[in-house]
């Protein structure tokens, strides 16, 4: 049977994520310089889907206005989780825009189209298919056991490390998914689509499809660099190569004596000055501005970011409408980063920005600082650690 429809989940928020998460939900998260939903809707059209169904539920409006009611001419059904409940919650909102058999893919990782290929060829045989693949660091993630191509375990994030094989996210069902989520027990009040897998794993009824090539997920604020590495290794930008490992966007501004070191992508509107060095691994966003002699290395700036003259920016992550002063300094990780009551030691992050921050003249970033939406820093200040939404920092 052929499968034309497909359900991604896009509803969630994404709190250890903030501040970025502020005021949108994950997926609309940068992936260098497009939305990592983007990616998603590309691998799932590339694969011959030819209907779409979103579940949306934080911050929908932000989804919704983006795409609109279809992408790439394929048209999109949007469904409202009013509540985020889980995964398995948000998939049983679909239940009517579904008919016989569906792909369901989590909105919020960036995958490929062989992904999806691979589970619908694989369902003709399996009533429910999952997508395996071998990963470095299987305790992160739903980690799953595999014999003669049927899932024998399922094991979210394992304490050990024998496990090598990671649920890639990208599932194949028939209706029967939906009688599943309705016997499966609820965690704390959620409902996490898992949970009903498990079940079908225990009575052996989940095929294994052993799938490779590029897959990305982002749970942490530094993640978004690594998501940009892989992007720009992969060259999937949205932007023309101008040389090797470098693109740029038609109407972007590139002064004749700024240095771009590849990989790097500078979207539309964007202006680099002179004696600016961008690069490498660093993706600029829509109308972002890189100021006079200033450095930008490794790092994911997006939409309507200025950059200050003489600035210094390593492994920085920034929101929408940044604004950092001349001589802004963040030197880099490794560094302990503290989201929510967890401490996470040795990342590699200089600082995080969100949407609307202010930073004025001089101002410089421990590495690991989180910087919290429409904050203001003022001149010569010096931050670690978690600067508070709305909060004004003075010398």
């Amino acid at each position: 049977m052929t499968i034309d429809t497909a359900v991604v989940l896009a509803a969630g928020e994404g709190n250890r994520l903030r501040p970025l998460t502020h005021n949108r939900p994950k997926p609309m998260l940068p992936a260098a310089n497009r939305p990592i939903l983007e990616y998603v809707l590309d691998a799932l059209v590339d694969a011959g889907i030819s209907k779409l169904c979103l579940v949306v539920g934080y911050k929908r409006d932000r989804v919704q206005d983006h795409f609109g009611p279809t992408y790439r001419d394929v048209p999109i059904d949007y469904v409202v989780q009013k509540k985020q409940l889980g995964s398995g919650h948000a998939l049983q909102q679909a239940a009517g825009a579904v008919d016989d058999s569906f792909v369901v893919v989590n909105g919020d990782r960036v995958i490929q189209s062989k992904m999806v290929s691979a589970v619908v060829d694989a369902h003709e045989d399996a009533s429910a298919v999952l997508a395996v693949l071998e990963h470095g660091n299987a305790q992160r993630y739903g980690a799953v056991d595999v014999e003669n191509d049927t899932i024998t375990a399922f094991v979210e994030k394992p304490d050990r490390r024998a496990f090598r094989l990671i649920n890639a996210g990208v599932y194949a069902f028939d209706r029967s998914i939906f009688d599943a989520l309705a016997r499966a027990d609820r965690i704390d009040g959620t409902l996490p689509l898992t949970t009903a897998v498990e079940s079908l794993v225990a009575e052996r009824k989940v095929q294994a499809v052993r799938t490779n090539g590029l897959w990305v997920d982002a749970t942490y604020p530094w993640d978004l660099l690594e998501v940009a590495r892989e992007v720009l290794r992969h060259g999937l930008v949205e932007a023309p190569e101008r040389d090797r490992d470098v693109w740029v966007a038609d109407s972007a501004r590139i002064d004749p004596e700024a240095t771009l070191q590849g990989p790097v992508v500078v979207g539309p509107d964007t202006e680099v000055a002179a004696g600016a060095v961008v690069g490498p691994n660093v993706a600029l966003g829509r109308n972002a501005t890189v100021g006079a002699n200033a450095t930008v290395e490794g790092a994911v700036l997006d939409t309507d970011t200025r950059v200050g003259a003489g600035s210094v920016l390593v492994d920085c992550v920034t929101g929408h409408d940044v604004h950092l002063g001349p001589a802004t300094v963040v030197p880099g990780g490794p560094a302990d980063v503290q989201v929510g009551d967890a401490i996470h030691r040795g990342e590699r992050l200089g600082a995080v920005f969100g949407d609307r921050v202010r930073a004025e003249g001089g101002v410089s970033c421990a590495p690991g600082t989180l910087v919290g939406t429409s904050a203001r820093l003022r001149t010569g200040v010096v931050v670690a650690g978690q600067v508070k939404t709305d909060t004004e920092v003075v010398r």
